[in-house]
């Protein structure tokens, strides 16, 4: 989110942001009356979404008036709406800050009994994770005898992970793989090696939102690429970014994109491949719904029969086994995963034995895993894509070949409204903009199909009654613009 400045209350930093960039940041927020209740709204999703950080100084009613050609009262009316419920503080000479959300993530709203909540896109756990675990606690005593802080990871783990990549058709040594507590904690170390301040990035846009927050931690400047449902990668706009601004590096989920579930063919996989090459940029694929294939077919070798040392893989187990079983890893040549074991201990001293036993168990029958997971998320794929496309005609409904969740096109420029609007009827969303790199993608919406059948065609049906509600309150020339132009 731009901003001015940074300044400083009560013992904490806090930045500033213009009327300018909130008034782009909120896209189509009037979508209902009174006025000062849908723009407090607009205001609460960018918090919610952590498009809005904590402690982050609102613009004067003033200005923020005259940037919405709004009257001030109204502002001020927003602005006091905010501060009931928690959202926005006023202090003293700094006027009105956001204040920190109470729950853990600060991107998401904590779901209440009866609500679907399709907010995390993540299937529930594996039917036979419990047994696996239980047998792995049987052999506790030979566990509890190692010394528990290895920032390397377990051999037997590692040689696990690399007989998963040998399987696809990627030579890999344990020497090459490094393990990690999930795919997150990934990303982290090899950004924190890989990037100093200012460093240009290539991404895709629209992106894995934790990515983003992850690169731009390490000092990042991001250069997006953009990538849709029906045309894949933009392979002129990647070649162009490649070229003029050199980038340190690149991070790209080449299989069954998050959020757009496209993945690249062998064209794009090796423009890409040679656009990196030539500006020295190292390549850091996502693969964590790499396995995720419901009706695509074999996965691909990737980039190249064996990867080049410009190429770093980054796995887990979080989607296609449990959320709850936090084991990622890294594939990467020798010398960078030295690299990256030696800068770990700033980060977190292993991952726990227990864990790693776990995976090491549930990779020696991973087909029977994948075959599982593929049922289950055809079933709900099929489901909510049927009954989208029964309630709401004017919705672009893609078909996703694999991955979690379908990548939307609503006929209105209203996702954001849209998702305030349904979490009122019990149904949890992300918006568009929540997966952009440089803002936009506000009439597109995530819709995971990771939950049972009936909830998702029931989500269906509570979107298509919100979207009446939504469009039907929205001003007549946002509608009329956005229908002109497609």
């Amino acid at each position: 989110m731009p901003c001015a400045a940074q300044y400083g209350f009560c013992g904490h930093w806090y930045s500033r942001i213009s009327a300018r960039a909130l008034a782009l940041a909120l896209g189509g927020w009037r979508t209902r009356e009174p006025a000062y209740e849908a723009l407090a709204d607009g205001i609460r999703l960018l918090c919610l979404d952590n498009r809005l950080a904590p402690r982050t100084a609102l613009p004067a009613e003033r200005e923020l008036a005259a940037s919405l050609h709004l009257s001030r009262s109204t502002v001020a009316a927003a602005y006091r709406s905010l501060r009931e419920t928690g959202h926005i503080a006023s202090l003293r000479g700094s006027g009105s800050v956001t204040l920190p959300l109470q729950r853990r993530d600060p991107g998401r709203a904590t779901a209440a009994d009866g609500m679907i909540d399709l907010q995390q896109a993540s299937p529930p756990a594996w039917p036979g994770l419990a047994g696996i675990m239980s047998e792995v606690a049987a052999g506790a005593a030979s566990l509890v005898s190692r010394v528990g802080y290895d920032v390397l990871g377990s051999i037997e783990l590692r040689e696990a992970i690399a007989a998963h990549y040998a399987r696809r058709g990627i030579p890999t040594t344990a020497a090459e793989v490094l393990v990690t507590t999930g795919a997150q904690s990934a990303i982290h170390l090899v950004a924190s090696v890989l990037l100093g301040r200012g460093d240009r990035v290539v991404i895709e846009t629209p992106t894995y939102p934790h990515a983003v927050d992850a690169l731009r931690r390490s000092g990042a400047r991001l250069v997006g690429v953009p990538v849709t449902v029906d045309h894949g990668w933009d392979l002129d706009r990647a070649e162009q970014a490649f070229a003029r601004t050199l980038p340190v590096m690149a991070y790209l989920m080449p299989d069954f994109q998050n959020p757009t579930g496209r993945s690249m063919d062998a064209g794009e996989r090796s423009a890409i491949l040679a656009a990196a090459e030539r500006a020295g940029s190292i390549l850091v694929l996502d693969e964590t719904t790499a396995d995720l294939d419901i009706d695509r077919g074999p996965l691909p070798a990737g980039f190249a029969a064996a990867d080049p040392a410009g190429v770093v893989r980054i796995g887990s187990l979080g989607k296609t086994v449990w959320g709850g079983l936090r084991v990622g890893w890294i594939r990467a040549e020798g010398d960078l995963v030295r690299r990256l074991v030696a800068a770990r201990p700033a980060h977190d001293l292993g991952t726990p034995e227990f864990e790693q036993a776990v995976a090491s168990a549930l990779l020696t029958d991973f087909t029977a895993i994948a075959a599982q997971r593929s049922a289950l998320l055809r079933a709900g794929r099929d489901a909510v894509t049927d009954a989208l496309r029964t309630h709401l005609p004017s919705w672009r409904i893609p078909h996703a070949p694999g991955g979690v969740s379908l990548w939307i096109e609503l006929d209105a420029p209203l996702s954001s409204a849209l998702v305030m609007d349904v979490r009122s009827r019990g149904v949890l969303l992300s918006a568009g903009p929540r997966f952009s790199v440089d803002g936009g993608h506000d009439r597109h919406l995530r819709v995971p199909f990771t939950a049972p059948p009936d909830d998702m065609v029931r989500a269906a049906e509570l979107l298509a009654e919100s979207w009446r509600s939504v469009k039907a309150g929205a001003p007549v020339s946002l509608v009329e613009q956005f229908e002109s132009v497609v």
